[in-house]
C-alpha cells in the first residue's frame, strides 16, 4: 500500500479506539452491567484488540517509509499505544469486577426459562447405578449443580437415597464444610404429574420427536450412538436467543452455548450426505452424519417456523426494522450454521408496506423477502421456544 493508503487506514484505527472510548463512558456505573452488557463488552473488547494488531503492522509499515528520527511519527505511536492500553485496562477491570462475568453459568430463573441449554447422557439401562455414573460425567464436564429438577422414577430415587446415605454415614470424617460443597438439592415433582417438570419435559421431546423419526430401524453401536447424541446436543445449544450486542456491524447472536463454555458450538466439517441415499450402502461413519443432517433439517425448519409471527401478510405489525439482527433462512446450510445479518435497507411497496430487505452478512449484503427473514429476538420482551413439534 502507498503512503496515503496507510494513513487513511490508521485514521481509521484510531476512529474505531475513539468509539470504544465513548461506549465505556456511555456505561455509567459497574452496577449497570447486566449478563448481556458483560457479553457486549467482550466481543467489542476482542475486536479492538484485533484492531491493535491492524494498527501495529500499520504504524510499523509509515515508520519503514519515513526518516527513523522522524519524532511525528513516533509520537504518533505512543499517543495511540497510551490510549489503547488505558481503555484495555478499564474494560478488563469492569469485565472481572462484573458478578455476570464472575458467574457465567449461574443465570436468574427469567433467563434461565429461556436458555433452555441441554445435555445428553447415554446409558444402557435405568438404574440407579447407571444414573450415578451418567451424574458423575455430567459433573465432572458441567460442574457440580445446586438444584436437580427430575421426576420420581427409581433410579433418581435411589441416588437421591445413596448421596444422602454416604454424607450421614461419614459426618465424622468429612467436614460440614466439604459436606456442604458436595451436597445436591434433589426436588421431585409429584407423582404421575409430568407437567410439574413441563420446562425439561419440553426439552426431552423436541429431541425424542425427531430421534424417533431419524433414526427408524438404524442398529448403532454405544459409541455410534453416544457420537450421535452429542452432535444433537451441539445442534439444540447452537440455536440463537438474542442479540449479542446492540452493535449494528455485530452479526453474533448470544446462544445457549453462550452459558455453557462462553462461545459457540462447531461441528467438525464433512461432507454433506443426501438424505435420498440409502443409508445400507453408508459406512459406518457416514451414515451417523446422514443421521445428524436429517435431525437437523428437521429441527431448523420447526425451529424457524416458531420464531416466525404469522400475521396477515396486509398488516404492518411486526415490521422490520433497520439495523435488527435477522435469521436468514437457508435449506442449504449445514448442522449448527445459522446464517445472521442485519438490516440495512428497506423497500417499500406501492402500497407503503415493507416486503424486500437488503442484508448485511459475513458473506456480503443480499437482498431477500420477508418470507425468507426471521427476526433474532429480544431476551426481555419474549420466551425463545423451543420447538412445538418437540
Amino acid at each position: 500500500m502507498d503512503f496515503k493508503t496507510l494513513k487513511r487506514s490508521r485514521a481509521s484505527c484510531k476512529s474505531k479506539l475513539t468509539i470504544f472510548k465513548q461506549y465505556l463512558e456511555g456505561i455509567k456505573s459497574i452496577n449497570d452491567l447486566n449478563r448481556l452488557h458483560v457479553h457486549e463488552l467482550t466481543n467489542r473488547l476482542d475486536k479492538i484488540k484485533e484492531m491493535y494488531n491492524e494498527f501495529d503492522s500499520i504504524q510499523t509499515n509509515i515508520e519503514s517509509l519515513t526518516d527513523i528520527s522522524d519524532e511525528v511519527e513516533l509520537e504518533e505511536r505512543k499517543i495511540f499505544e497510551t490510549s489503547y492500553f488505558q481503555a484495555v485496562a478499564v474494560a478488563e477491570d469492569m469485565i472481572e469486577r462484573s458478578s455476570a462475568a464472575r458467574n457465567p453459568v449461574s443465570c436468574n430463573d427469567s433467563v434461565t426459562g429461556s436458555v433452555r441449554a441441554v445435555h445428553l447422557e447415554l446409558v444402557t439401562e435405568l438404574s440407579t447405578d447407571c444414573y450415578l455414573a451418567a451424574l458423575n460425567r455430567f459433573i465432572c464436564r458441567r460442574g457440580k449443580p445446586v438444584t436437580l429438577f427430575s421426576d420420581n422414577g427409581r433410579n433418581f430415587v435411589g441416588a437421591y437415597n445413596e448421596l444422602s446415605k454416604f454424607l450421614k454415614n461419614n459426618n465424622n470424617e468429612i467436614s460440614a464444610s466439604v459436606a456442604a460443597k458436595h451436597d445436591i438439592s434433589f426436588r421431585f415433582s409429584p407423582a404421575y404429574s409430568p407437567h410439574f417438570n413441563g420446562l425439561v419435559e419440553g426439552s426431552v421431546k423436541s429431541i425424542k420427536f425427531h430421534l424417533k423419526r431419524v433414526l427408524g430401524l438404524a442398529h448403532l453401536t454405544y459409541e455410534e450412538m453416544n457420537t450421535l447424541l452429542i452432535q444433537i446436543e451441539a445442534i439444540l445449544n447452537s440455536r440463537p436467543l438474542t442479540p449479542l450486542s446492540s452493535d449494528p456491524s455485530d452479526l453474533v447472536a448470544l446462544t445457549p452455548a453462550h452459558f455453557l463454555i462462553g462461545r459457540t458450538l462447531t461441528i467438525l466439517s464433512s461432507p454433506q450426505v443426501v438424505e435420498e441415499a440409502r443409508i445400507n450402502n453408508l459406512t459406518r461413519y457416514t451414515r451417523i452424519q446422514c443421521l445428524k443432517t436429517h435431525f437437523w433439517n428437521r429441527y431448523y425448519k420447526e425451529f424457524i417456523s416458531e420464531l416466525q409471527k404469522r400475521n396477515k401478510w396486509r398488516k404492518q405489525s411486526g415490521e422490520l426494522q433497520l439495523g435488527q439482527l435477522v435469521l436468514i433462512k437457508d435449506d442449504r446450510l449445514p448442522p449448527t450454521r445459522w446464517m445472521l445479518g442485519r438490516i440495512t435497507r428497506l423497500f417499500p411497496g406501492t402500497d407503503g408496506i415493507t416486503r424486500v430487505a437488503d442484508v448485511y452478512t459475513t458473506s456480503g449484503t443480499m437482498r431477500r423477502a420477508y418470507n425468507r427473514l426471521v427476526p433474532v429476538p429480544l431476551l426481555e420482551q419474549q420466551d425463545v421456544p423451543t420447538p412445538a413439534a418437540c
